[in-house]
């Protein structure tokens, strides 16, 4: 069965020139990277290269690079770190409604503690307006913490403009750049931020690592305690292969990123456009210009997204649905609620997010499998509604 994969947003295939630097790593540098011996020194020469080659992508200090393991800590890390040596009088922390769980479960954690906590809405794009971040900095605002794209939806914040509001009030300011480092340029000197998390699995690395990147000056407390490892911020010993092939996918996306992108949102443009001729009443959500290259949301009204992506699968192509599994039951997306969706609809959409992997060929043959299985599944709900005057 011919499949297409168009989940990039929640993983990619690990690329081959990563694996073999993970293979080759697990094989010659598996010392324990604080030990003196000459093991040791093998595994921490692979990691001080590594950070060096991420620190440089972002346009950093080597020391400014924290290795974690993945994007979910590198957020708790710099949310409940921040928070964790915040002066008593300065307990506020501003994020918006459409935020990762890694940040919205942390900030409710923090609320919980006594932390009070400003939930900024978006309009219907899913983006945030900074005039609404200068309205609710206070004197005892400590951090903000906005992502760079939203995952769901693909929006791109002001991300800037939102940096350079907290830097006039001397607020620490956090950006989570899961969906965005690796596609496109990010570098933390010209977004402006203090603290940024990535990780290695959303640009062709491994799983179960990322970094935070913490500005020199901005000092916070460690999320894990023990060694003294990662400059005494992040205890545990360092995952020597994944990290070597989390910086091997730095360095490819490095010299990949600027056509790699263009080419991602031509095959974007090219399924958007193709479903839109078919299904002419889709709709798109998310800013049709600032956004994510790779991530088209869409709905289709009167069908199951769950259904949708049954069916699709069974014809091998995956994608994912705007809702998330909690407790056993499907809820509605909380990004997709606050754009001002209907449960209903929110319950109708699919998030189709495409990577480099992807060709034209494929994009045709999904499109057209998605209009055959939605015109399908609409078909069959007018045949199931009941007849008028039936019980």
């Amino acid at each position: 069965m011919r499949t297409v994969y168009l989940d990039h947003a929640a993983t990619t295939p690990i690329a081959p020139e990563v694996r073999e630097v993970v293979a080759q790593a697990m094989e010659e540098c598996w010392g324990n990277p604080s030990s003196l011996h000459l093991f040791g020194r093998k595994a921490r020469d692979l990691l001080d290269e590594a950070r060096v080659t991420i620190a440089h992508a972002l346009g950093c200090l080597d020391a400014e690079v924290l290795f974690t393991s993945g994007g979910t800590e590198s957020d708790n890390m710099a949310i409940f770190g921040a928070a964790r040596v915040a002066p008593p009088h300065r307990r506020h922390v501003v994020t918006t409604a459409i935020e990762h769980h890694a940040v919205l479960h942390a900030c409710q954690r923090l609320q919980q503690e006594g932390w009070d906590v400003t939930y900024l809405p978006v309009d219907r794009y899913g983006m945030v307006d900074p005039d609404d971040v200068r309205r609710a900095l206070r004197e005892d605002t400590w951090l903000v913490s906005v992502m760079h794209a939203n995952n769901e939806i693909g929006t791109l914040q002001p991300v800037r403009e939102i940096a350079a509001l907290c830097r006039e009030r001397g607020v620490w300011f956090h950006c989570d750049a899961v969906q965005t480092f690796g596609l496109l340029d990010v570098k933390v000197d010209e977004l402006g931020v203090d603290m940024l998390s990535v990780s290695a699995h959303k640009l062709y690395g491994p799983k179960g690592v990322g970094a935070l990147y913490l500005r020199g000056g901005v000092k916070i407390a460690p999320l894990l305690v023990g060694g003294a490892q990662e400059r005494e911020m992040r205890a545990g010993t360092e995952n020597i292969p994944a990290i070597a092939g989390f910086a091997k996918a730095v360095e490819l996306s490095q010299s990949r990123y600027a056509s790699a992108s263009r080419q991602v949102w031509q095959l974007r443009e090219r399924l958007r456009v193709r479903l839109q001729e078919w299904i002419p009443d889709l709709q798109v959500n998310g800013h049709p210009q600032q956004c994510h290259p790779g991530i088209l949301s869409v709905t289709f009204e009167g069908v199951s997204a769950e259904s949708l992506l049954i069916a699709l699968d069974r014809r091998g192509i995956a994608a994912s649905a705007g809702a998330a599994c909690s407790a056993g039951s499907i809820e509605p997306s909380h990004v997709l609620l606050a754009l001002g969706m209907s449960e209903e609809q929110a319950m109708s959409t699919i998030r189709l997010s495409l990577g480099r992997g992807n060709t034209p060929e494929e994009i045709g043959f999904a499109a057209e499998v998605i209009a055959e299985e939605v015109n399908r599944l609409r078909s069959r709900s007018v045949k199931n509604l009941p007849v008028a005057g039936s019980e």
